[in-house]
């Protein structure tokens, strides 16, 4: 079995794949999504690495392009830049594997933020939002309730992740994907995905996992393995320590080796699209 990581941020400097892929190994990580830095109208700029459009685009592009595979570029996004439309398509042709997005200042059913979100839904490639409370220097909580995603129903063919299970309404979340997956059942919309990574402190984590598994919903295809690290700081002890601790969990639920294996490597390249 394969494990992907599906949330890995790039940051300045000098793209280093082999370097990265090596520390992955080290924690026993395959391959994962690595997230372009930030647009520069993202206004937590002052802690994050920010770059116009073509620069962070190339950035990633960087990174992923000699890395045989086992590195998917997803490009930053922000509805208020300009040409945001037009983003989205040109980064689709130049090879781009899917988007992300944070809703700082705005709620994802801003007029601006559907309409570049359908553009991302033709594309038919995934988006990844951060959900849940926002570690930043302004109020933005009320932006990322995960019951703000139900705007995003009506987008057939849309596939979104939300990050972080959107700790610490996690409760929250798990009955927004209740409501997706009723929905799907009766007509078409677009499909939610659940990402693992960390928001959920660690005496969280048992309780999260749990739910999940018992909740009674069909959740086993739509669960992704993250970790929020970067290319500056890729940690290998602890993100080994991480999956060690979720599959202490898993024994404790009686997760079988095949809903494994779709949590770390299945679910992500049907996310994908792969």
């Amino acid at each position: 079995m394969k494990i992907y990581d599906m949330h890995i941020h790039s940051r300045h400097g000098e793209p280093k794949p082999e370097e990265l892929l090596e520390k992955m190994e080290h924690a026993g990580v395959y391959g994962g999504v690595l997230l372009s830095p930030a647009p520069m109208e993202y206004k937590k700029g002052q802690y994050i690495c920010q770059m116009p459009y073509r620069e962070r685009l190339a950035h990633v592009m960087k990174w992923t392009k000699n890395s045989c595979g086992r590195l998917f570029p997803f490009l930053w996004v922000n509805p208020f830049e300009k040409d945001a439309l037009e983003i989205i398509d040109d980064a689709a042709r130049e090879g781009i594997a899917g988007y992300k997005m944070i809703c700082d200042t705005f709620p994802v059913y801003a007029p601006e933020a559907l309409k570049q979100i359908e553009a991302i839904a033709q594309t038919g490639l995934p988006i990844l939002f951060h959900s849940g409370i926002l570690y930043d220097a302004a109020p933005s909580a009320q932006y990322n309730r995960p019951a703000n995603w139900e705007y995003l129903l009506p987008f057939p063919g849309l596939r979104f992740a939300m990050g972080h299970c959107s700790w610490p309404w996690h409760d929250e979340c798990i009955a927004m994907y209740g409501k997706f997956q009723f929905n799907r059942s009766k007509t078409a919309c677009s499909e939610m995905y659940f990402d693992l990574t960390r928001g959920t402190p660690k005496i969280y984590r048992r309780e999260l996992l749990t739910k999940l598994y018992t909740v009674g919903m069909d959740v086993e295809n739509n669960i992704l393995f993250g970790t929020d690290a970067n290319t500056a700081h890729y940690d290998s002890e602890e993100i080994k320590e991480r999956i060690r601790y979720d599959n202490e969990i898993y024994d404790e639920l009686a997760l079988t080796e095949e809903q494994r294996e779709k949590i770390y490597e299945k679910n992500l390249l049907r996310f994908l699209g792969k």
